[in-house]
């Protein structure tokens, strides 16, 4: 089992940039894929990123492709998304997951892919 608790948001402005970070506790964060999903106001869960145990495998939704970028540090049992030019329509509240994967290069996508889900950091892109 593992824990995971996000961290990173707040309120910038429209074009600027947010660094999310998702710590694991208790089983290594190695076993897992790990995931970044954001719910706005009044809509569903969406994907954002994912990224593959080993780290070198990475799969981004396409509102975000190109703006954002996934990464792990597997010794700090660390997922971080770094999110840059950020428009308002990135506001959300950011949730970090992870899913249990027998392979390394596993990237899922879809939440119910994922076992463990972090409580969310509130992230507000104003215009």
């Amino acid at each position: 089992q593992v824990q995971l608790v996000e961290s990173g948001g707040g309120l910038v402005q429209a074009g600027g940039s947010l660094r999310l970070s998702c710590v694991a506790s208790g089983r290594s964060s190695s076993f897992y894929a790990m995931g970044w999903f954001r719910q706005a106001p009044g809509k569903e869960r969406d994907f954002v990123a994912t990224i593959s145990r080993s780290g070198g495998r990475t799969i981004y939704a396409d509102s975000v492709q190109g703006r954002f970028a996934v990464s792990r540090d597997n010794a700090k049992n660390t997922v971080t998304l770094q999110m840059n030019s950020l428009k308002p329509e990135d506001t959300a509240d950011y949730y970090c997951a992870a899913a249990q994967a027998a392979l390394t290069f596993t990237v899922p996508q879809r939440q119910e892919q994922f076992n463990y889900w972090g409580q969310g950091t509130q992230v507000t892109v104003s215009s």
